[in-house]
């Protein structure tokens, strides 16, 4: 336990010290690619008459974040994000009738092109070679849903081919830092983006919960 006690702490100063005899620029771009997770929202209507449900399913997909920040302190940083991802997304919708059931089925594909400004709170300085840090961000999104491929339809009215919002956007994240050479970085970060759902509004019935976007990225920063 004591070998422990002096150990991790002298691992600790040593990853700093190796990154404190850089200089410390303040501006940075960077860039990283991965993976957009969509939630998944449903929505059920049963009467003694009837009995209405509606969901949609979305598939993963690609995902690409653009940045530009400045570091403001050692611990602080405010960052400028262009986001896109995009996501198959299958709706459907059963109405069961006296007469008969009446549904659709519509696979259609997702786009999202995001404006996000985030302010980062790390908890190592910055001259450290591993910085984790917390984000949490305001903005907007542009959502594009067009319809892709055979939908399958009986007596139900589809949603509109196309469909478009830009809606205000919420972001939060985690992620980690680690210098991998003078004045670049490599950067891993997890994050959920929320803002409204014009996907849930065109179901029959029409769902209730906000968009949420997951999205595991990897990328490299390059400091000035």
């Amino acid at each position: 336990m004591l070998r422990m006690l002096i150990v991790t702490p002298t691992l600790s100063l040593l990853a700093c010290g190796a990154a404190r005899a850089r200089s410390s620029p303040r501006l940075f771009v960077g860039a990283a690619a991965g993976i957009s997770m969509l939630s998944a929202d449903a929505q059920s209507e049963i009467t003694p008459a009837r009995a209405d449900v509606s969901l949609y399913k979305p598939e993963n997909g690609p995902a690409v974040n653009i940045f530009l920040g400045v570091h403001l302190h050692d611990y602080v940083t405010v960052q400028a994000n262009y986001i896109w991802n995009r996501n198959d997304v299958a709706l459907a919708s059963v109405r069961a009738r006296d007469t008969g059931p009446v549904f659709y089925e519509q696979p259609r594909t997702a786009s999202q092109h995001a404006l996000v400004g985030d302010l980062l709170a790390y908890f190592r300085d910055r001259h450290c070679a591993v910085r984790p840090y917390l984000s949490v961000g305001l903005g907007v999104v542009r959502l594009d849903t067009n319809e892709a491929g055979q939908s399958r339809v009986r007596g139900a009215t589809l949603p509109p081919t196309r469909i478009q919002a830009t809606p205000p956007l919420l972001r939060v994240a985690v992620g980690i830092d680690v210098a991998v050479g003078p004045r670049w970085s490599a950067r891993y970060s997890f994050s959920e983006s929320v803002s409204g759902n014009p996907i849930s509004a065109q179901l029959s019935p029409p769902g209730q919960r906000n968009l949420a976007n997951f999205q595991n990225l990897f990328g490299v920063v390059r400091a000035f």
